[in-house]
């Protein structure tokens, strides 16, 4: 967009990327409040159905489609109170705090395949950092109130979010483990074809470990059955407590922001990311690189893919809330130290074996084994180009360099392995017995 700017509009490199970081924020902030006001009504509609209710009625005709734009604007008009023994600095930045952690993690989302306000290298692991930040808010909110009640709330917080963080990065580690990269916008790019070659359906371990990572994901965004946090039988409301008004809704724009990434990441991770279950795409030409107008239609149709997994994920989250009860405070960490961390490890050495064994996947023999898919990407002239950012330049580059600094985890494991069993060999003929460590190898004598 900056590039576009400086080109046609002739502006200087400062003024077009003050401009392009400027829109890309204002559509990213209405996505999150737009998004939150409209999770909002469809957890009531959904909480209603489950409940056997029917849920907003009233404002804005038969389904109740205005009924949380009423809301928000009845919290404009509440009084904005502050106890009088709170801290008032704290107690007036932890809402923001909160709520630019999660904004923050949209800067890496990528939306479709040039559709990402920042790409990174490192995206994954940029979201999972900025996402934890939102604990601190939370923690802020309960000190700083004076109430031994958000004090309780926020302690809850801190020890479920950073125990399932454990569980959550084995997860994580998974997909970026088969893919060969961090990166978000080539992790969704492997995944392209059939719906078979998304990443959930690679193996049994990594089927598995997505539901471990929906857990841990309900976890850090404080969900029901993890929502002890704000307890309302225990502790009131627990870290937003003594919060009202405008500062109180931000937490919920936070939580329900939060909701919307972790399903985008998992979108992203484990569902293809913005590729449908079918290649339509590259049936009606909509990838081409060349036309700008089929470059865009392509990518507003991945958009609209990935914008649906969301919210599936979102609404997913919703039913579980309304349908399971509330778990204890030890019943939640036992869940986490007990099952989620085990079944993680487990499932990532899996994994490791699998993606060693069958590079090709689940379903072998495959006509697009996800080695060729991997090496498809890999010399894609999208990629080469630069057309997906400093990133993918960066990338571009160093492919250059040689095939070897580009390898898959299974090529190179296996290329870690392969000496190994040579010297074995070696040795074995030789009547060694064994493997000697080699002066080379660092670890000789």
């Amino acid at each position: 967009m900056a590039e576009f700017f400086n080109n046609s509009w002739g502006l200087a490199p400062w003024a077009a990327n003050t401009l392009a970081a400027l829109i890309q924020v204002f559509l990213l902030i209405n996505v999150v409040a737009g998004g939150a006001l409209v999770f909002i009504w469809l957890e009531r509609k959904i909480a209603g159905r489950i409940q056997d209710r029917l849920g907003p009625t009233r404002v804005g005709g038969k389904f109740g489609w205005l009924q949380t734009l009423a809301d928000g604007l009845k919290l404009l008009t509440k009084e904005d109170l502050m106890p009088n023994g709170a801290d008032g600095f704290l107690f007036r930045v932890a809402p923001y705090v909160s709520f630019c952690a999660s904004f923050a993690a949209y800067a890496a989302l990528p939306f479709a395949f040039d559709w990402v306000a920042l790409p990174m290298n490192v995206g994954v692991f940029f979201i999972i950092a900025v996402l934890g930040l939102e604990v601190f808010g939370v923690i802020l909110a309960g000190y700083a109130s004076a109430s031994k009640w958000s004090l309780f709330g926020a302690m809850r917080e801190a020890a479920q979010v950073v125990s399932y963080e454990v569980p959550l990065g084995m997860c994580v580690v998974v997909p970026v483990l088969i893919a060969g990269t961090m990166d978000l916008v080539k992790i969704g790019e492997v995944q392209q074809g059939w719906f078979w070659n998304w990443l959930v359906l690679h193996d049994p371990f990594t089927f598995i470990i997505f539901w471990v990572y929906f857990t841990c994901a309900l976890a850090s965004v404080n969900r029901a059955p993890f929502d002890l946090a704000e307890a309302e039988s225990e502790l009131v409301a627990g870290f937003h407590t003594e919060y009202s008004g405008l500062r109180w809704s931000f937490f919920f724009m936070a939580e329900y922001g939060s909701m919307f990434a972790v399903s985008g990441l998992a979108a992203i991770l484990f569902f293809g990311g913005w590729n449908g279950p079918l290649p339509i795409t590259h049936w009606l030409g909509l990838a081409s690189a060349t036309n700008p107008l089929l470059h865009y239609l392509g990518n507003l149709l991945g958009m609209i893919n990935f914008m649906g997994k969301c919210v599936a994920g979102v609404i997913f989250m919703m039913w579980v809330r309304w349908t399971l009860p509330r778990l204890r405070i030890d019943q939640v960490m036992k869940t986490c130290l007990k099952y989620c961390t085990p079944i993680a490890a487990a499932m990532f050495l899996g994994a490791v074996v699998w993606t060693y064994c069958f590079p090709g996947g689940l379903w072998l023999p495959t006509p697009r084994p996800m080695g060729d898919v991997r090496e498809e990407w890999l010399g894609s002239p999208r990629f080469e180009s630069g057309a997906v950012g400093t990133s993918s330049a960066a990338d571009g580059a160093a492919e250059k360099g040689g095939r070897a600094g580009r390898a898959a985890p299974s090529l190179a494991l296996r290329a870690s392995v392969g000496p190994a069993r040579a010297a074995l060999a070696r040795s074995a003929s030789e009547g060694g017995g064994g493997v000697r460590p080699s002066p080379e190898s660092g670890h000789g004598g």
